[in-house]
């Protein structure tokens, strides 16, 4: 046999690992290795978190596994490409999202983000942080500063994180509880438009219908406890733990205008037929 499986996700080409020279050539895969060398991982054994939930059960996607064959091409094309897109991505974060029109379909949210500017994250938010996890959304984050220039329409579409920060939902798995803390305390006063595309709650096996807006929890009481208690058993973390941490971080005042679903009505998309437009000759 040409090709063997390592265990970890790649292959041996005659005793020559493919890892090795994936690697090797991948400065995002080697800059990340050598940095949680010399530092993520030392601080995160001192401070007791865990970098990671322990993988769940996903439900599965149509189609058979991989092939051998497709497994060969998509390292030898993770060893060849450049994707800086996805090398400037530095943060994850984990927290919760509801429809905007429905406070009863909860979600988790893992999101894995790029630092634009000083004020402005943009993230891809998928269901879990695993390699066979379900994409399902995405979310900009604009400080208060950016949020303020936007009108007054265009502010019905985004939510505060102020909820999600003081009360320790959202978290940054694996970061030392001082760096975390510095980092939300950045984050308590930004605000963030979110769509999810794949409404895991409803259809498992594919991404049916249209994008969907999201909003974000604003005070105790409206997440199900259940959701907060399943991602902290398996995060190895606790939300009290983590509010009792922020509670020195300053509570903002809300900008008018964001949250708009707290008033009894929100924007949501809905799917209508519309007249195609052409171009005269």
């Amino acid at each position: 046999m040409l090709y063997s499986d390592n265990g970890h996700g790649s292959y041996c080409l005659k005793g020559e690992t493919m890892s090795f020279l994936h690697n090797l050539a991948c400065r995002r895969c080697f800059n990340r290795t050598l940095a949680a060398t010399l530092v993520v991982a030392p601080f995160a054994a001192i401070a007791g978190r865990r970098a990671g939930a322990a993988d769940r059960k996903l439900a599965p996607v149509p189609g058979g596994p991989t092939s051998l064959r497709s497994n060969v091409l998509d390292t030898a094309a993770d060893t060849l490409q450049v994707k800086k897109p996805i090398d400037a991505m530095s943060e994850y974060l984990n927290g919760f999202h509801f429809y905007a029109d429905d406070l009863g379909r909860q979600v988790e949210a893992n999101h894995f983000c790029t630092h634009l500017s000083e004020d402005f994250h943009q993230c891809v938010i998928y269901e879990a942080n695993q390699k066979n996890a379900r994409l399902i959304g995405i979310e900009y984050i604009v400080s208060e500063k950016i949020f303020r220039t936007l009108p007054e329409e265009e502010r019905k579409l985004w939510h505060s994180h102020d909820y999600e920060v003081k009360s320790g939902m959202l978290v940054a798995p694996g970061v030392p509880d001082i760096g975390e803390h510095a980092f939300m305390a950045d984050l308590v006063t930004t605000y963030g438009k979110t769509w999810h595309t794949w409404q895991v709650d409803r259809d498992h096996d594919l991404p049916l219908g249209i994008p969907q807006l999201m909003m974000g929890f604003t005070r105790d009481g409206q997440i199900r406890q259940s959701l907060l208690e399943d991602r902290d058993r398996r995060f190895g973390i606790s939300t009290p733990d983590e509010k009792r941490n922020r509670a020195d971080i300053p509570t903002p005042q809300i900008v008018p205008g964001a949250n708009a679903w707290q008033g009894g009505t929100t924007p949501q998309i809905q799917l209508v037929d519309m007249p195609v437009k052409t171009i005269a000759h």
